[in-house]
């Protein structure tokens, strides 16, 4: 095991690492820009280095200033947490060169699954079901496209190879849309993410979300912990995750689930990562892989009773998985709600100073954020601040627990989506489960505030 490992991030992951590191016995270095001088995972460190100014680019994104905090304080390994550089293949790699160990896949797994087309293409040959459209990226031929299109039927999506977070992909319903939506696209993604690339999809016209926990280890071992349901998102946002899946078979989550351990075991793959699909009339269809820890890890975490983070550092440093899959067996319901500082209707970010934080508890009741009572948000950075996640022994159980533990909530000093979670967990049709990708966007339409 390390004896001390550099966290390479901020916010509550940044906390969660750094608890996790506790319970293993190992020394925690925290690094933080100016703006998280007063973060409470950084009041709580033996070590902490601060790595530039408040701009991500300058602090977070900061590849040099990272790799120099690790030297200075004899860090074994670094962390990436999820976010910033963690899926980034360029910064695993100076990781390694630089004589650290990378707690999380190799350079080439991230590479591979990174580019949307390379990652189909070997999902494909891992036998993962995707969904229909173009082999890899789309020429500049007009006549091509088009063809392609008409065989994928319309409407189709257009996405860049190398975007992420709901960016870089657009719908197309009519062939006279077609070309320049690609040209579009293409143009977006050169500026955005580097990489010009685009490829052209199916578009399911009201799939769910469901996605695929998995950990490897570096022997050729492979779990999947069930799946997630992530449905309730807006622009492609997450903001309320569950698991296990409402009403989706078990016997359908085991064979998607047994072709992703297998596909892990297939590409050498190590650590935590996320298959993610869309799921429609019965049939799952790959959209990519996360290589990373995910921010809703924790619903995965109580219906397993599996601690993913502690995993993933066990995992880096040469452990073998401490289980089989025989021994994943999935108990209760879980729910998380994110918690963001911003408008609950109108989505604005509301970065300033927390006057009074008071988290909710109980049984089944936990949550994940680095805020308190006098803490001042930055404007600088992502607005979530924080996670509540409850479990129960059945779902309806764990949403009437949710309930209360919004209710017990209380955010002063700036605005947070909590009133709009709360509206949330008493709607029928999300109350029934199985809400769509969709849900979310259409009740806010009708929810004017």
């Amino acid at each position: 095991m390390f004896k001390k490992i550099l966290v390479a991030n901020r916010g509550e992951i940044a906390l969660r690492i750094q608890r996790a590191c506790r319970e293993l016995g190992v020394k925690a270095v925290m690094v933080y820009s100016e703006a998280d001088r007063e973060a409470k995972y950084v009041k709580l460190a033996e070590e902490a280095v601060c790595i530039g100014p408040a701009s991500s680019a300058l602090s977070y994104l900061n590849m040099p200033a990272i790799i120099s905090a690790a030297e200075v304080t004899d860090a074994e390994a670094i962390h990436p947490g999820y976010g910033f550089l963690s899926e980034n293949a360029d910064f695993a790699e100076r990781v390694e060169k630089s004589g650290f160990q990378f707690i999380g896949p190799t350079p080439e797994s991230i590479r591979l699954m990174g580019d949307k087309v390379s990652a189909k293409q070997a999902m494909i040959k891992a036998g993962v079901p995707c969904v229909p459209g173009s082999e890899g990226e789309l020429p500049d031929d007009p006549v091509v496209i088009r063809r392609t299109a008409k065989a994928v039927g319309y409407p189709v999506i257009i996405k860049a190879a190398g975007g992420g977070g709901g960016r870089g992909m657009r719908v197309v319903h009519t062939e006279a849309a077609l070309i320049n939506a690609v040209q579009m696209t293409k143009a977006e993604a050169g500026a955005a993410f580097g990489n010009p690339a685009v490829y052209m999809e199916k578009f399911l016209q009201n799939p769910r979300h469901i996605e695929i926990q998995i950990l490897a280890d570096k022997h050729k071992n492979a779990v999947y912990l069930g799946e997630r349901d992530c449905s309730m998102q807006r622009r492609h946002q997450k903001v309320i995750e569950e698991a296990p899946a409402p009403g989706i078979p078990r016997k359908l989550i085991e064979k998607i689930g047994e072709r992703c351990s297998a596909a892990c075991k297939k590409m050498g793959y190590r650590g935590a990562g996320t298959f993610e699909f869309l799921y429609e009339d019965g049939e799952f269809y790959f959209i990519e892989m996360n290589t990373r820890v995910q921010v809703e890890h924790p619903v995965t975490e109580l219906i397993t009773g599996i601690d993913i983070v502690k995993t993933q550092i066990k995992v880096a440093a040469g452990e073998k998985l401490p289980f089989t899959q025989r021994d994943i067996i999935l108990r209760g319901h879980a729910i998380e709600c994110r918690v963001n500082a911003e408008d609950p209707y109108k989505f604005v970010p509301s970065p300033g100073r927390i006057t009074m934080w008071h988290a909710p508890g109980g049984p089944g009741v936990r949550v994940d954020s680095h805020v308190y009572t006098n803490y001042f948000v930055p404007p600088n950075y992502d607005s979530m601040i924080g996670k509540i996640i409850v479990h129960g022994d059945t779902r309806e159980e764990a949403l009437a627990r949710m309930r209360t533990a919004l209710a017990e909530t209380v955010v002063e000093g700036i605005n947070t989506n909590i009133a709009l979670h709360r509206e949330l967990m008493v709607d029928a049709k999300f109350m029934a489960g199985g809400t769509n990708i969709h849900y979310l966007e259409e009740w806010l339409s009708h929810h004017d505030r």
